[in-house]
């Protein structure tokens, strides 16, 4: 079967339905053509799917508050499972800006303070190196070089504590960027004691309905299993993501492309929305520190104008994600200016995502795939996705 003929006739229908809304909006440039938009979106893709063994994408995008949903191929090679907009992939690392948005709401309700410190909410940590840091630095991967996964011997809470007590930092707080899943795993697990529950359980009945997504999850039930796609690893074994400590703060959230396409446009719209989340959406939308090509909030990276595909790679090269690099702390914090363009990575052994937006367009796009595709390929795919909808470069 040909790439061009693994859409799912739901996806067709939804490209016919979506053709219906694309009709200039008042105040804004003309939209693109649903077909255009649709062949660049097919050149995107399908040679990303081919060159890297992908069985199934879904792809979303909005333009001035309308969706367009384009699906590829299969969820499961098991029984020929074709993808939707509602199949669940695991999102990886794009699970952070969830947390972040928890913990933002849960600092609007005053429940913790970004200038916090481990050791109050978790007394083993107190007068440990790692207590030196703030919530924020933890929360900008600035809390002094933490690895960016857990340690293999650590496998348990006891575990991760006693080793974190013992962390001999290599830089002092907020001087240096060091992508990490322990650092804002740590702010995730602190965000949920200080709102006294579990971090999932919070996740569940505050975050994620607060946003309207009705098919998000960290622990998908057993009656939306059939909607979770098998990942595919690099031997094309199907895979799902294992338990792990911090898994559910860093690298735990499944969702699917309408469920994503919402979230992002509640992320470029957030006044929209009632005012508890919108501020907590607005909240991780503030720049806490310039490293390179970015600038870090909290979970999105923005990238302030202009956009070109170099800097866009180079904001999520391998240097940025494993390498420390310098920090210059903004002081005080920024919000993100006009024409910003918010993005996040995610990946897993058998799944990765890409999802971008620019407020000051209403421009935005979901990527979900059941192989973990290089970063690159991703950035490459997601830009010319963003210029066919009419980014400015």
């Amino acid at each position: 079967m040909t790439l061009e003929n693994m859409l799912t006739t739901h996806s067709i229908r939804s490209l016919a339905l979506a053709c219906l809304c694309l009709a200039p909006v008042a105040g804004h440039a003309a939209e693109p053509d649903a077909d255009a938009l649709r062949s660049a979106v097919d050149r995107a893709v399908q040679p990303l799917m081919a060159k890297y063994g992908v069985p199934g994408m879904a792809v979303a995008v909005t333009r001035h508050g309308q969706t367009m949903f384009f699906n590829y191929g299969l969820a499961s090679k098991a029984g020929n499972v074709q993808v939707s907009e509602h199949t669940l992939f695991e999102l990886g690392s794009v699970s952070k800006t969830f947390t972040a948005t928890l913990a933002c709401q849960a600092q609007g309700d005053g429940k913790l303070s970004f200038g916090d410190h481990p050791g109050r909410y978790l007394p083993a940590l107190k007068g440990s190196a790692i207590d030196g840091a703030t919530l924020i630095d933890l929360a900008t991967y600035s809390a002094g070089g933490l690895p960016q996964q857990v340690p293999d011997e650590v496998t348990n809470d006891t575990q991760m504590l006693a080793w974190l007590r013992a962390f001999d930092p290599e830089a002092a707080p907020g001087t240096v960027r060091k992508y990490s899943n322990v650092s804002i795993g740590l702010f995730g697990r602190i965000t949920a004691l200080a709102l006294h529950t579990r971090f999932d359980d919070a996740m569940a009945r505050q975050v994620f309905p607060g946003l309207g997504l009705r098919h998000t999850y960290i622990h998908v039930p057993n009656e939306a299993m059939a909607d979770y796609a098998w990942g595919y690893d690099k031997a094309d074994q199907p895979v799902r993501v294992r338990p792990d400590v911090f898994d559910a703060e860093t690298y735990g959230v499944k969702s699917s492309a309408a469920d994503m396409i919402r979230y992002v446009q509640a992320n470029i719209a957030p006044r929209q929305l009632a005012a508890p989340i919108g501020r907590a959406i607005e909240c991780t939308h503030v720049g806490f520190d310039r490293v390179g090509e970015i600038v870090q909030g909290l979970g999105w990276e923005q990238l302030r104008g202009p956009l070109t595909l170099e800097r866009l790679l180079d904001a999520n090269s391998a240097r940025m994600i494993n390498e420390s690099n310098p920090v210059t702390r903004l002081t005080p914090p920024q919000p993100a200016p006009a024409g910003t363009l918010f993005d996040k990575t995610g990946s897993t052994r058998g799944f990765g995502a890409y999802v971008a937006f620019a407020p000051s367009q209403d421009i935005g796009i979901v990527m979900l795939a059941n192989k973990n595709v290089p970063i690159p390929a991703r950035v490459e795919a997601g830009y010319a996705i963003l210029v066919a909808l009419g980014a400015e470069q």
